[in-house]
């Protein structure tokens, strides 16, 4: 399928060097779009026990939904600075819960990186994003199966 849509950032993404061309059985979303399935199951899991955790492993699913997605376009990021490039692409070409990426990312980034001790995650704010993940994974899942390899 030709997308309209993000179609300019995809061939910018590329010409930079921070997407690449792939084919073959690397070209196949699905193992990502199970593995990000895991990752959500994981996130649910630790809720209450390792908020922090669960907090970068529902991160981790969308990201995972997102390199999906580009891997069923025959496309991967480069490993530097793949998380930014992996939501500019997605955020490009799909509308909807796709733009709750950003925020994720962000937040995971902070989680990571803390910038004063005692920023601490809640538990509210795991569910918050775990409910987040999972919309963006049902919409992974209702658009891999239309996507073809990217070209312009």
């Amino acid at each position: 399928m030709k997308w309209a849509r993000g179609a300019d950032t995809i061939t910018t993404l590329i010409t930079e060097g921070r997407l690449e061309r792939i084919s073959g059985t690397a070209a196949t979303g699905a193992m990502h779009l199970q593995s990000a399935r895991g990752l959500l199951e994981s996130a649910q899991r630790e809720t209450e026990r390792n908020p922090e955790a669960s907090y970068i492993l529902a991160y981790d699913a969308v990201r995972k939904a997102a390199t999906a997605l580009l891997a069923q376009q025959g496309l991967r990021p480069k490993s530097t600075g793949h998380h930014v490039t992996v939501e500019e692409a997605i955020r490009a070409q799909f509308n909807g819960e796709f733009h709750g990426m950003g925020m994720l990312r962000r937040r995971r980034s902070e989680i990571e990186y803390p910038r004063a001790p005692g920023d601490d995650v809640s538990v509210a704010e795991v569910a918050d994003a775990i409910q987040r993940t999972a919309k963006i994974l049902d919409a992974a899942d209702q658009l891999l199966p239309k996507l073809g390899f990217f070209h312009r």
